[in-house]
């Protein structure tokens, strides 16, 4: 049967079985492609024992006959088929007409694979086919296809406009076929097509036509849905094979999918984690909804943590948090970052590879789509310059996705941060990652059980606080890479692990406090101790001196903090300065100069008092973070801020002057 009685018998109702035109392409291709199988279009019973079909498989009974098309070709055949026909008369128009045409692939793997088809398939044999419009002739007999992947720089749709007008003008087939058209398409292509087409997603029964083009016969058994969900066209070619049964193709698919929806199980769950405070509470909360979403007993729309922007300095574990909720969870883990998005070579790659892996989320749902180092996307508020379009775009496309909660249920997004301040704002609002949480380095007696958890059954009887004390300001990977190197070097010495092995690796390449420098580092914390306590504001609940200086815990802040209390605090903040100076005649580099430093979080705290709390001299006003600092662009502010500091530098000095036996005691 050629295509042009499959036109005539798609016309007729109710007479012609589904994906006639699917059968058609399938047949075509083989014929294309020089292999040996068994015609689509052959109408039989579909029943192994039917005496013809017997017959008829009796005439390709070898493995070396059953040569085929390639699955993946095979399927993009049968989807392509699909887009076409649920077009009412594009089959015709195709092959008598001269339409515009716009195909929508979903993934650039599809793109080539699209395009043969088109070529093969869906025209007539007599049609050439160009990919430059200035090149085509009359009488309009020709075809211009744009087939672009989105990964040349040139894949935008500022290019190829002149072509499309002067495809337009000899009347020639137009078709476009990019994963996103809107994105990589010529804008003109876009303006004049007539029919916008989207491959659909493989079902059950495109499944079993690509299965049966391959194999020769139809399967007799179903397929796992969650199969169907989470395969991709690639695992077809893995998994379908001549040589194999229809059958053993399904459960072969079978277990390979599986394979991809795999969660984490090993390193620990997050009931086994220390340290994740409120992080630890809502990832438990998200546990048990999970499991009520997956017995049926709550919908998605029930489950109120879906989306988390989790922060914190680098090696605290928020890959770790992820990993160990995703096993808690018993779901798939879908983990990615900005970095892997900007490996593209050009915009249309990034805004690609944003889309794909939304795209593979839905289709393993219910899963954990983690997305790290998201401050690598820019604010839109701070963008200036060359690149505003650029960032702008991908800063979209990544809200875009965001926003489609309903749209993909049974995913959850986290995204990680080491700069919080510089996710842009429309990124945490309601229905995005709209529950931000950080994570803190952790205290001692974390650092202690960490030791614990990766020392596993060594050292069971020592006590792992000292060692836990010596490396105050680690994270959890510093202490993971400890216990390794400590295991190590007692490997190579043949001899079992010690307590004195872990502690040479926390004070390795550091070298010792001076005397001098011990003694001012006790000054310093002492006067955060003394202030802290005599201003009764903040509890201590930890101070210490190692191997990379001072350090002085104290109780978070709560959100019903007065302005009284935001000034103790910043006087707070400055007593150790105050007490170097009282004590040594002047303050140290130490009492300032870093991003995380005494003086950088004070004058932050004075800041906000004037632009966010409403208690400074600029009255009851909010000021968002700009591209600047405000420090630098605020008329007016840079005075307030400093004569703020001022005060609070005298409070604390006059604060500690009144006890200072309190604070050499606490020197000492």
């Amino acid at each position: 049967m050629s295509v042009s009685e499959v036109e005539a018998t798609a016309t007729r109702p109710k007479t012609a079985p589904a994906d006639l035109l699917a059968r058609a392409y399938l047949d075509i291709l083989a014929r294309t492609e020089g292999v040996h199988a068994k015609s689509m279009l052959r109408m039989g019973s579909g029943d192994p024992t039917d005496p013809v079909e017997e017959l008829l498989d009796d005439l390709m009974d070898t493995i070396e006959d059953r040569v085929s098309v390639r699955a993946d070709l095979a399927a993009v055949a049968v989807l392509t088929a699909r887009a076409i026909e649920a077009e009412p008369g594009l089959t015709r128009t195709l092959r008598r007409a001269a339409p515009v045409v716009t195909i929508a692939t979903h993934t650039p793997d599809h793109v080539s694979a699209v395009n043969k088809v088109i070529e093969a398939c869906a025209l007539p044999a007599d049609r050439s086919v160009v990919t430059s419009g200035h090149k085509l002739r009359l009488p309009d007999n020709d075809v211009f296809i744009v087939a672009r992947d989105g990964t040349d720089k040139s894949h935008k749709p500022d290019n190829g406009n002149d072509s499309v007008a002067a495809a337009l003008h000899a009347r020639a087939t137009i078709i476009g076929i990019a994963p996103d058209p809107r994105w990589q398409l010529p804008r003109d292509l876009m303006r004049s097509a007539e029919y916008h087409l989207v491959l659909p997603e493989i079902d059950e029964s495109a499944l079993f036509l690509v299965i049966e083009a391959v194999t020769g016969k139809r399967p007799q058994r179903p397929v796992d849905p969650a199969a169907i969900r989470s395969l991709d066209v690639a695992d077809l070619v893995l998994a379908l094979r001549p040589d194999r049964s229809p059958d053993d193709c399904i459960e072969r698919l079978e277990g390979l999918v599986a394979k991809k929806g795999e969660f984490h199980s090993d390193g620990p769950s997050l009931e086994d984690l220390d340290g994740y405070g409120e992080a630890k509470d809502w990832g438990l909360e998200l546990v048990a909804d999970f499991a009520d979403y997956k017995a049926g007993r709550i919908t998605w729309d029930e489950v109120d943590n879906r989306g988390l922007l989790l922060s914190g300095p680098p090696g605290v574990g928020k890959t770790s948090y992820a990993r160990a909720l995703s096993k808690s969870a018993r779901v798939p883990l879908v983990a990615t970052s900005v970095a892997d998005w900007n490996a593209a070579s050009y915009l249309s790659g990034t805004l690609q590879a944003i889309k794909d892996v939304f795209a593979r989320a839905r289709r393993l749902s219910p899963c954990i789509l983690f997305i790290d180092e998201l401050d690598g996307i820019s604010d839109r508020s701070r963008l200036s310059g060359d690149y505003v379009e650029y960032w702008s775009q991908i800063a979209n496309s990544l809200l875009e996705n965001l926003q489609g909660v309903d749209e993909r249920p049974g995913v959850v997004v986290i995204g990680a941060t080491n700069h919080p301040d510089k996710i842009d704002a429309a990124v945490k609002r309601a229905g995005r990652l709209d529950r931000e949480i950080a994570i803190e380095k952790p205290d001692a007696r974390t650092l202690a059980n960490i030791f614990r958890h990766h020392l596993r059954d060594q050292l069971p009887d020592a006590d792992l606080m000292p060692v836990a004390l010596a490396a105050r300001g680690a994270t959890g990977a510093d202490v993971e890479a400890y216990v390794r190197r400590a295991r190590g070097a007692a490997r190579r010495g043949r001899r079992a692990l010690q307590l004195d092995d872990l502690l040479a690796e926390v004070r390795s390449n550091r070298e010792p406090l001076s005397g001098d420098v011990r003694r001012r580092v006790a000054i310093h914390e002492a006067g955060h101790v003394v202030a802290g306590t005599l201003l009764g504001r903040m509890a201590v609940v930890g101070v210490s001196i190692g191997d990379r200086g001072g350090l002085t815990e104290v109780a978070d802040i709560d959100g019903s903090a007065d302005p009284d209390h935001c000034n103790d605090v910043i006087v707070m903040l400055m007593a150790g300065r105050a007490a170097e100076e009282l004590m040594l005649g002047s303050p140290s580099t130490g009492a300032g100069g870093e991003p995380h430093s005494d003086l950088s979080h004070a004058t932050d705290i004075a800041k906000k008092i004037e632009l966010k709390f409403g208690f400074g001299d600029f009255g009851p006003i909010y000021l968002g973070e700009g591209r600047h600092d405000p420090l630098t662009t605020v008329p007016g502010l840079l005075a307030c801020v400093k004569k703020r500091l001022d005060q609070a530098m005298l409070t604390a000095a006059e604060l500690l002057t009144k006890n200072r036996m309190v604070l050499i005691s606490a020197r000492n």
